[in-house]
């Protein structure tokens, strides 16, 4: 099995080393100090499961590559769009493209029975250019339950969890997804391969749509947010709100906004990963996250009030912390 990772950062580089444990040949494509760490001592995985240090080939070029079996993508959904430089010289006529996104996928209705089948989401692939540069029937569907950051460059700390599910559009139980979770069970993580990875997708959604967003407003971390009264009954309300637009899909996850609220709780002082975002000045991942559920909720009938006023609130700031970036940019160039 040939497995090329783009964005072989935090989730990207802990993926390509347990692949590569489990004798997967793995090709990791990064950039930067991380990418010659990577070259220099391969990709160190600190863990409370049990550290351990992988050599996967690390490259900034992806021609030097070539066509591979499976390709994992670690990037930010913003980024999906103009990935083809990196993606398309890793393709063959079978390559299946894993993309580990947080929030509704550009795939979401392909292969999906009933009245929306094919519909496109505007929010998460503006004008089709995600569909043109990673075409749906290539995409198999990951949900990410695992936390990790890069502690520096090539070393990878793996906080909690070790669960990647993953699954077809069409819900069928495919050989290509199973020799994936083979791999990856053999590399020491969890993946299973879901009939319907729509309610995985949801199930993490309606806590990444509240507590993203309201950490980058309240400059707040999960367990301040959830037990502070009133930010709880916000974040309550929104998951609600979600659920309801989930349900008009077809889609019931299983989990209770109790248990969700209490899960969050439990975290502690963690911060979201759109909050690191908002402070490393990067763009946030919001379309994916809020205003592809608001659109969702515009196709169903649903009332989201409280994602609609989140979401403004969201966007504004997210622009206006753009212009901030782009602005020193220009600055410090000039």
């Amino acid at each position: 099995m040939k497995v090329a990772v783009v964005g072989a950062g935090a989730i990207g580089a802990f993926v390509g080393a347990a692949l590569h444990r489990a004798g997967a040949e793995v090709h990791l494509i990064a950039r930067g100090a991380h990418l010659d760490a990577l070259r220099r001592d391969g990709v160190r995985v600190l863990s409370p499961r049990g550290d351990f240090t992988a050599r996967p080939e690390a490259t900034d070029d992806p021609a030097q590559v070539g066509p591979a079996d499976y390709v994992f993508l670690g990037l930010k959904a913003t980024s999906y769009a103009t990935s083809g430089p990196l993606v398309h010289p890793l393709l063959h006529d079978r390559t299946a493209v894993i993309a580990a996104q947080n929030g509704i996928p550009w795939w979401y209705f392909h292969g999906l029975p009933g009245p929306h089948t094919g519909h496109r989401l505007e929010s998460v692939d503006p004008g089709g250019a995600v569909s043109a540069t990673l075409p749906p029937e290539r995409a198999i569907g990951c949900v990410v339950y695992a936390a990790t950051e890069i502690e520096a460059p090539g070393v990878i700390r793996h906080l909690e969890g070790t669960r990647f599910s993953i699954g077809e559009p069409d819900g069928t139980v495919s050989r290509r997804c199973l020799d994936f979770s083979e791999a990856m069970r053999a590399g020491g993580l969890k993946c299973p391969v879901e009939p319907d990875l729509r309610d995985d997708i949801w199930i993490k959604l309606i806590g990444n749509i509240s507590f993203n967003p309201i950490s980058a407003l309240a400059r707040a971390t999960m367990s301040q947010i959830a037990r502070h009264p009133d930010t709880r009954r916000l974040v309550t309300a929104m998951m609600r709100e979600t659920l309801d637009v989930a349900a008009r899909l077809g889609s019931r996850p299983g989990i209770s906004i109790e248990r969700r609220l209490a899960g969050a709780e439990r975290v502690g002082d963690h911060k979201t990963s759109t909050l690191q975002d908002l402070e490393r000045g990067r763009p946030l991942e919001l379309d994916v996250l809020l205003a592809a559920v608001v659109e969702l909720a515009e196709l169903t009938g649903a009332e989201v009030p409280t994602l609609r006023a989140i979401h403004a609130v969201a966007d504004l700031l997210n622009r206006t912390t753009a212009g901030a970036a782009a602005a020193a940019v220009t600055a410090a160039s000039g």
